[in-house]
């Protein structure tokens, strides 16, 4: 590779608001969503919230002459949403889904029903290795009492998991998607100080990458809140493009080892404020698992004592009145449980991985620069680690 090489990518992200039977003049706005992708000729378009088949059915073959490639991640009852169209060949595809995503009795919010998920598309651009996910959280329904917070501060901690051992071959890595996270939330601050990744909104310099190569975002913008071509929205979310830069990056001497002890000291706060979120996101859902777990035995006892007036035959009409109301309540109170106890353990298993995350953190400041002169914590030279 020639010491100037250098690579332009430009990029497209959007929550469509593709809701089948809900969402508003959804058939038009794919159709305008499709005119636009061909007229911009993106590198990449990863798209959130397609939650009909038929729609990326649609969309890939609209969009076929200008992005052979393309992909749909399934999952979940109605599916992921999430799909992507890509200029360039796709090399690898896999997806996760992600443990915790709401509660299936809030259907009315409806994120449990869509199974959630992080796709990772693996693409070979002139000798460089890029890895592109696309994702989309957990809905926030109400900033001052937020019910999903764990759930939320769950999905970020995989989300950052999954890119951190996904991408240890990756030159360059890329993530899109709808976060439903501020700059600043304890998810957002997650997944940057664990996987190394900058907000190319917020900065336009030093995107994770190898030591070898430079990242610069060359210009970013939004829809503004319409299609820039027809002057009508495309979604109720904004559009996000950014054209990307990579090139060869000149030697650089090592990280300062008081600038390694104050990522290692802002690394260790935000961990430990993750797992204090978890832990108490844990202790509600046992509350709940147990107060469920009363009602089943109330119910169960209700139900024996039904069956016993069935039996005796004194109040026998009232008993079978009382028989279908119980055996719900026996019912719905133990899939309350069985529900609670499962995102109890899930909460539990990314509390124990930030446990040991921590205690890692811990040693590696405990330890000094001078006593540990590979870093620990989110890069590995060896593995091609991000730059700082």
């Amino acid at each position: 590779m020639k010491p100037n090489f250098s690579l332009r990518l430009r990029v497209f992200s959007l929550n469509c608001w593709g809701i089948p039977y809900l969402s508003k003049h959804r058939a038009d706005r794919v159709k305008r969503l499709g005119d636009f992708l061909n007229m911009e000729s993106f590198d990449l378009a990863l798209l959130q919230e397609v939650w009909s088949e038929q729609d990326f059915q649609y969309l890939r073959q609209k969009l076929s002459p200008t992005y052979p490639a393309a992909h749909y991640f399934r999952s979940g009852i109605i599916g992921s949403g999430l799909c992507v169209f890509s200029k360039h060949s796709i090399q690898e595809i896999t997806q996760h889904i992600y443990t915790l995503n709401g509660y299936p009795y809030m259907i009315y919010h409806g994120d449990w029903f869509c199974g959630k998920a992080v796709g990772l598309l693996v693409l070979h651009l002139s000798g460089l290795v890029l890895n592109a996910y696309v994702t989309h959280l957990h809905a926030e329904y109400n900033r001052q009492k937020d019910i999903y917070l764990a759930h939320r501060v769950a999905q970020a901690w995989e989300l950052a998991q999954f890119i951190h051992h996904t991408s240890k071959k990756a030159d360059v890595v890329l993530l899109c998607g709808d976060l439903n996270l501020h700059p600043k939330d304890l998810g957002c601050r997650l997944l940057k100080e664990w996987t190394g990744l900058h907000d190319a909104y917020l900065e336009t310099r030093d995107f994770k990458a190898v030591s070898r190569f430079y990242i610069s975002c060359k210009t970013l913008k939004t829809t503004i809140g319409r299609d820039p071509h027809s002057g009508t929205p495309l979604s109720d979310h904004e559009a996000l493009m950014a054209t990307l830069c990579v090139r060869h990056s000149p030697p650089q001497q090592d990280a300062s080892p008081t600038h390694g002890a104050a990522e290692r000291s802002l690394l260790i706060s935000v961990l430990r404020e993750a797992w204090t979120e978890l832990d108490l996101g844990m202790s509600q859902a046992h509350w709940w698992a147990t107060f469920a777990g009363y009602v089943t035995g109330v119910g169960l006892l209700l139900l024996v004592l039904v069956c016993a007036l069935v039996a005796g035959g004194g109040v026998r009409e009232i008993a079978i009145m009382l028989w279908a109301p119980t055996v719900g309540l026996v019912l719905g109170a133990g899939a309350v449980y069985l529900f609670h106890m499962q995102e109890a353990k899930g909460l539990c298993r990314a509390r124990a991985e930030l446990h040991h995350v921590l205690g890692r953190a811990r040693d590696a400041q405990d330890l000094g620069p001078e006593s540990q002169p590979v870093p620990l914590l989110g890069q590995q030279e060896g593995d091609r680690a991000e730059e700082q």
